[in-house]
């Protein structure tokens, strides 16, 4: 291919960059003449396509597919390069910058090996290299299940968060409440589950760094089957803290479970555990009533923008007309405006005052941090503890577990 870079005869091109103009990411080209000093070339989308099938691609080790928001009108043609290099045993990893979650999500379900976030981290991409040159050691399902016990009657609190609009922050705030419940004393920490419902872009798995288990799409199909055995296994644990219900690993469509088999998943999982938190899809399905119904506390997500205000307003009439109890319902905004923006803070109550509700929470924009830690796969406590968004959700951790020992004690 002539835009390959020339190599001397003796050296074997390992791998390959593949963009629409590799100097759109030159932190890259250092990054790979560090690692892999010249056995590596550079293609563009379409001539990757035509390189596979040369005899100079077999012994590469992988590609480097690196794209931007300008890219995302091209993901048919960069799904197709991740798949033919998938068949030829070629390593993916994908270089995103400034890509929505969604395109993300989409290229990472093609098969991609590793992400690496652009700017690149350091070390990052040296250290993607080796994990996909080091063979991935046989699961142990054993090891990852949960044991739970027979007959157990906890009785946990239901905590919902449902984000109103797309990239409101609400896995991340699910996510990481469940964490911080689950470490609130380190002797003594309540016991915390983690469902992930959104079975077709749930991307709790993604955040905790966390494999999909082929056993949950069997679980779900078959509830009536379910007990406190098979349950575990469906659970992947996290740091042996934290219980995770992974959404499936394939993308479902929403109504493959009904209201009975939410319901039969929430009594087993409230029995089993303190805390059960609830990752809610974006969209209304038909048993959203159910989670609604056996919840404690319904965290509904919104933004300062025009679109979660619409939504907001559909969302309650939604659920007045069906005579629901929205009473349940705690309205969250994230990226909340900070205290000395009289403006934005005069905007905010505004909203609230045209929809009738009530904001009782305001959680501050975390930046790039945030989304670092969610690609990285690791709470906010451990990545950016310092993070004011980490703190006001240890903050809501701690008033939740007070609420309910209150509750218990009064009772």
């Amino acid at each position: 291919m002539s835009s390959v870079m020339p190599q001397p005869e003796q050296d074997m091109i390992l791998a390959c960059t593949v963009s629409r103009d590799v100097q759109n990411f030159d932190l890259l080209i250092e990054d790979m003449e560090s690692v892999l000093g010249e056995s590596w070339g550079d293609l563009g989308f379409a001539e990757a396509l035509s390189f596979f099938g040369q005899p100079e691609a077999k012994g590469m080790e992988f590609i480097a597919l690196a794209l931007d928001d300008a890219d995302e009108d091209n993901l048919p043609m960069m799904s197709e390069i991740i798949l033919q290099a998938k068949k030829r045993d070629i390593k993916v990893i994908l270089i995103a910058e400034d890509v929505t979650p969604a395109a993300l999500h989409s290229l990472l379900r093609q098969g991609a090996d590793e992400f690496v976030p652009y700017p690149l981290p350091e070390g990052e991409l040296a250290q993607a290299i080796e994990r996909i040159r080091t063979p991935a050691p046989a699961p142990v399902e054993a090891a990852s299940s949960s044991p739970l016990r027979a007959g157990a009657q906890k009785d946990g609190a239901v905590i919902v968060v449902h984000g109103l609009a797309g990239g409101t922050g609400s896995t991340t705030l699910a996510v990481n409440l469940a964490w911080e419940l689950a470490n609130l004393s380190k002797t003594d920490s309540p016991s915390v589950c983690l469902l992930d419902l959104d079975l077709q872009f749930g991307s709790a798995s993604t955040y905790l760094d966390l494999p999909r288990r082929e056993v949950v799409y069997e679980m779900l199909s078959d509830t009536e089957s379910m007990d406190e055995e098979i349950f575990g296994q469906a659970l992947v644990s996290y740091e042996d803290k934290l219980q995770v219900l992974t959404a499936p690993s394939d993308m479902l469509p929403l109504d493959l479970i009904t209201s009975e088999d939410v319901g039969r998943v929430l009594d087993m999982a409230r029995n089993q555990f303190d805390y059960v938190i609830i990752d809610m899809p974006s969209t209304l399905v038909q048993w959203s009533e159910r989670v609604l119904t056996c919840a404690h506390i319904y965290f509904a997500m919104l933004e300062l923008d025009m679109r979660s205000a619409q939504n907001t307003l559909r969302f309650k009439r939604a659920l007045q007309s069906e005579e629901l109890p929205v009473e349940k319902l705690r309205y969250v905004l994230n990226r909340a405006p900070k205290f000395t923006d009289l403006n934005a803070k005069s905007r905010v109550k505004r909203m609230a005052e045209s929809l009738e509700i009530s904001i009782d929470l305001q959680l501050p924009d975390g930046g790039k941090p945030i989304t670092q830690a969610n690609d990285h796969g690791m709470p906010l406590a451990t990545s950016t503890p310092k993070s004011p968004l980490r703190k006001e959700i240890a903050k809501l951790a701690a008033s939740l577990h007070n609420l309910r020992d209150n509750d218990a004690a009064a009772a």
